[in-house]
């Protein structure tokens, strides 16, 4: 942790506390506890189409249906952020999962919450994935929105539509980076 002073408009001296999470890489067994990697790796897999192609079968279990929803799926394009990454907001989604599966091989960051207080420093954990994984957030997981590490980074992203509320967000009131 670091602590930083900013200067308030009336000249006074502010502190500020920043604290700066580590990133490990993600694997499934670091990553079970908020949801599935979706990766090839360890997959079942099996050829199809005359031998032409290759299914890498059943990555995720997908949870979509509570209250009338229905699966959708998405292209997400985003940019990334000034570095170092400051986080802004946690939010979560109380009525599905939500996978996003990188479309081009670039490495790609995940941040969750494991603790119903998600902007406590001491309850977040951030992952480090390449670009040939991809995550499926268990229902009602806290995790930072979409952090890339290349410009124009497109992901393939499978959530759930349909009625009630299922998006809430948080924001953070103290500084938290990754490094």
């Amino acid at each position: 942790m670091t602590i930083n002073f900013k200067v308030s408009p009336n000249h006074q001296r502010a502190k500020v506390v920043t604290t700066i999470l580590s990133i490990t890489p993600l694997t499934r067994e670091s990553f079970a506890r908020f949801g599935e990697v979706i990766e090839k790796d360890g997959a079942d897999h099996f050829p199809i189409n005359q031998g032409t192609t290759e299914r890498f079968h059943n990555l995720a279990h997908l949870d979509l249906n509570r209250v009338g929803g229905k699966p959708i799926i998405s292209i997400f394009e985003t940019q990334s952020r000034p570095m170092p990454i400051k986080l802004e907001v946690m939010e979560r989604h109380p009525l599905g999962s939500q996978a996003f599966y990188p479309l081009q091989n670039h490495d790609w960051l995940i941040v969750v919450a494991s603790d119903p207080n998600p902007l406590d420093p001491k309850n977040l954990k951030a992952f480090r994935a390449t670009g040939l994984q991809g995550i499926n957030y268990a229902p009602n997981i806290w995790h930072h929105p979409l952090l890339v590490l290349e410009a124009d980074s497109r992901f393939l992203v499978v959530d759930r539509m349909g009625p009630g509320d299922n998006l809430e967000e948080r924001e953070f009131e103290s500084e938290v980076c990754l490094g």
